[in-house]
């Protein structure tokens, strides 16, 4: 096992352990919550980092944008339950994928449909920083915009 990709994979589960708990903290009327127009509401922001693990291991696949979009529009996560659930599922997924590639498969080159090519460990450092991203952008909005702090440790 790699010992990059299993570091790697650390930072990821706690990105998405803390992603969790602020998903514990929210209510239902939190996710309708927009708060710049034109922006994704709290609830798309939330289904959206549910996503992410999969998702972006598709895109890493080399997944067409027509079958990205198929994946979308067959994963609309509703409640808060739905996408806790896809969240952990979805990080087992890619851990479960990237515990079993080999070195050589993971200096493997791929290409995303809109041309960005990276090998499979970047890909994977992509999803993190990905996760990280959408996670401090989540926090902003409840803190800043919502006036309600998480309360959720962010980094250890």
């Amino acid at each position: 096992m790699n010992s990059y990709v299993k570091t790697t994979l650390n930072q990821i589960s706690i990105a998405v352990r803390s992603i969790a708990d602020m998903m514990d903290k929210l209510e239902l009327s939190d996710l309708v919550i927009q708060p710049t127009e034109n922006k994704f509401s709290i609830g798309q922001v939330v289904a959206h980092i549910s996503l992410i693990c999969q998702a972006d291991l598709l895109i890493s696949d080399e997944a067409s944008e027509e079958q990205m979009s198929t994946f979308y529009s067959s994963n609309r996560l509703q409640t808060l339950l739905e996408m806790k659930d896809a969240l952990l599922a979805n990080l087992a997924l890619l851990e479960n994928r990237y515990l079993e590639y080999t070195e050589e498969e993971l200096m493997q080159t791929t290409t995303s449909y809109w041309g960005v090519s990276y090998t499979r460990f970047e890909w994977l450092l992509e999803i993190s920083s990905h996760l990280y991203h959408h996670r401090g952008q989540l926090h902003a909005m409840l803190v800043h915009c919502v006036g309600k702090d998480p309360e959720v440790v962010l980094f250890e």
